[in-house]
């Protein structure tokens, strides 16, 4: 039973004490890890390496908010790109002929049991690097003009490693889509049958059906796991870093690498990380309110 959205929550003073003891010990562990580990801080290098000026005197991103920026642009075009492929592998799924509910099944079943990582090794070397090179999209890149590769860093990145960053996009689309197909097919076997029974005794045609009865009752029952799945989205895409995609990860690496701040430029990735993933679980959950008020 879900609880009432309208009712009005209190900081009460079990609140108060599990925070005191959650910020108590945080207190403990630092004043611990104080002790034991012998290093200097330094966050002077993180406005520099945030923004740059140019020699016109405008503010651009630098390395790491331009990675943050990367990131963003990567996850959203996988997130829906494994939207649009999970939904149709979830009404596959649920189909009654054999053989949309055997390709569904074998997708899943290859997918979830291997490891993202090696997924992305497999996709970038055995099926990305024939790929790419049969399309020619190195080489319709590099005849773009000025505008043209303008967009493509807006909407996607560099266009100097564009052939990686769609090789990227892809791995981790096609990788989440099959636990997406999965919450779909679920959300839709989680509609009672009683629903859409009367929904035909009143006249309603097959897409009314699913446009008035079926589809509000999947989304509701979806959206919780599918903002949980993009979240894991989000993060799973530092795996592209392994693939020279100047993400979020990779461009922390760098900073890491040539400030010798890795403690500090690590603790900016997490917490840019952090800023990404709670702005998804915040929207998620105002989304899941408004429902359970339609409702």
């Amino acid at each position: 039973m879900y609880p009432d959205p309208s009712r009005r929550r209190r900081f009460g003073l079990l609140d108060a004490m599990i925070i005191t003891a959650v910020l108590g010990f945080l207190a403990f562990l630092w004043h611990r890890v104080s002790g034991v580990l012998v290093y200097r801080w330094d966050w002077g290098f993180l406005p520099q390496v945030m923004v740059r000026r140019t020699e016109g005197g405008i503010w651009v991103p630098n390395t790491l908010l331009e990675g943050f920026l990367t990131t963003i642009r990567l996850s959203l075009w996988s997130m829906l790109i494994a939207s649009l492929l999970g939904v149709a592998l979830g009404l596959m799924a649920t189909r009654k002929r054999l053989l949309p509910r055997l390709t569904t099944l074998a997708y899943v079943g290859v997918i979830r049991n291997v490891p993202p990582l090696v997924f992305m090794f497999v996709f970038y070397f055995f099926i990305s690097s024939q790929m790419m090179p049969l399309l020619g999209l190195d080489g319709w890149v590099r005849g773009l003009g000025p505008a043209g590769r303008q967009a493509i860093n807006l909407l996607l990145g560099p266009p100097e490693i564009f052939e990686n960053l769609m090789a990227g996009l892809l791995s981790i689309a096609m990788f989440e889509a099959a636990y997406i197909a999965v919450i779909v097919r679920a959300g839709i076997l989680s509609v009672p049958a009683a629903q859409i029974e009367a929904a035909r005794s009143v006249g309603l045609r097959p897409f009314q059906t699913f446009r008035l009865v079926t589809f509000p009752l999947v989304l509701q029952a979806i959206t919780p796991p599918l903002t949980n799945q993009f979240i894991l989205l989000v993060k799973d895409s530092s795996i592209v870093s392994l693939i020279s995609v100047q993400e979020l990860t990779f461009a922390g690496t760098e900073i890491a690498n040539s400030t010798q701040r890795r403690f500090e430029a690590y603790l900016a990735v997490a917490a840019l990380y952090f800023i990404l993933c709670f702005a998804l679980s915040r929207i998620s959950a105002r989304m899941e309110r408004r429902a359970r008020l339609r409702t």
